[in-house]
């Protein structure tokens, strides 16, 4: 990211793949505070093409490779899957 560009500019911007693929929308900017750099970006309104549910995921910034008007991913999974939670777990919480 260049020097002169704001965090904050990157608020609502739209996010895609490399081959063109929509991601999601910026809702929020993750500082790695002791790097005092970007350290991820939080995505809302999510494909439901790519990430299964339509969840908001967070992707690194080490994973942008341009950014503009558009955000522009160098890498991204085909497809995203929620995980399911375990149910041994949830029967000893309710246990």
């Amino acid at each position: 990211m260049p020097l002169d560009t704001e965090v904050t500019n990157f608020i609502n911007l739209p996010v895609y793949t490399n081959k063109g693929h929509y991601v999601g929308v910026v809702q929020q900017v993750i500082l790695d505070l002791p790097t005092r750099r970007v350290g991820s970006l939080l995505l809302t309104r999510t494909s439901t093409k790519l990430i299964e549910g339509g969840h908001n995921i967070a992707v690194p910034y080490r994973w942008v490779s341009a950014t503009g008007d558009i955000i522009i991913l160098s890498h991204f999974p085909d497809k995203v899957v929620a995980a399911t939670p375990d149910v041994e777990l949830e029967d000893e919480i309710t246990a």
